[in-house]
């Protein structure tokens, strides 16, 4: 049997330890170097040859983005899947543009993670549900601009400093729906609305709706 060999980057050991014995229990995959931030991973990806790097986005001195980006600018024969708590769509497009061939959200069930790996190794892509979403409406509206700036960690220059999709979240709360209807309006997962919500009250320092709605409007957010 061929061994997938694969380096793991992520800056919380605990994190690192529970992916690695997910994978580990498959006799197929081998981690064969640990690191905990993009420069590590630019090393460890030198040093290992691995056939895959997975990797998280936001880590000390170098992101995730930015790493991949690097490789790939190199041609490096490494194949680069992001494992990220993140589903904001400037992260997701960033990584596309980068060079990563997978995207997944660290809530990803087992199957569905060894699944990814087997196809980027077999020379596909593999973005779970919700980045699949994001990918298509993001090719159905080509005016959605991709950040080259992985620093700006998805960030946009609206006031609050709110993302794309935090802004349409905004809009469809205001306009009455509730988690569960901007969820399947949007193709998102309830807790990812639900995220977005929490992120937006957060940043726009409100307590209620109607705190909300006043700060939007005060701002020009809708």
């Amino acid at each position: 049997m061929n061994q997938i060999t694969i380096v793991l980057v992520d800056d919380h050991s605990l994190v690192r330890d529970g992916i690695r014995a997910l994978l580990e229990s498959e006799q197929d995959l081998n981690v064969i170097g640990e690191g905990s931030d993009g420069r590590e991973a630019l090393t460890l990806v030198e040093e290992k040859n691995p056939d895959i790097l997975i990797i998280d986005i936001r880590m000390p001195h170098m992101t995730g983005i930015e790493a991949v980006e690097k490789l790939n600018a190199s041609q490096s024969d490494v194949k680069c899947i992001i494992l990220s708590m993140h589903d904001s769509e400037e992260y997701i497009l960033q990584s596309v543009a980068a060079g990563a061939k997978g995207y997944l959200l660290k809530d990803t069930g087992k199957t569905e993670f060894i699944k990814a790996i087997h196809a980027v190794q077999s020379g596909d892509k593999y973005y779970s549900g919700d980045i699949s979403n994001v990918l298509v409406n993001s090719l159905l509206n080509p005016s959605t601009k991709i950040s080259k700036n992985s620093n700006s960690e998805g960030r946009t220059s609206k006031p609050f400093d709110l993302t794309n999709k935090e802004i349409q979240v905004l809009e469809l709360v205001l306009s009455g729906l509730t988690n569960k209807q901007i969820s399947e309006k949007l193709q998102n997962s309830k807790r990812t609305v639900e995220t977005h919500r929490f992120n937006l009250m957060r940043k726009m320092d409100v307590k209620n709706l109607m705190d909300l709605s006043k700060k939007a409007q005060e701002f020009g957010l809708v």
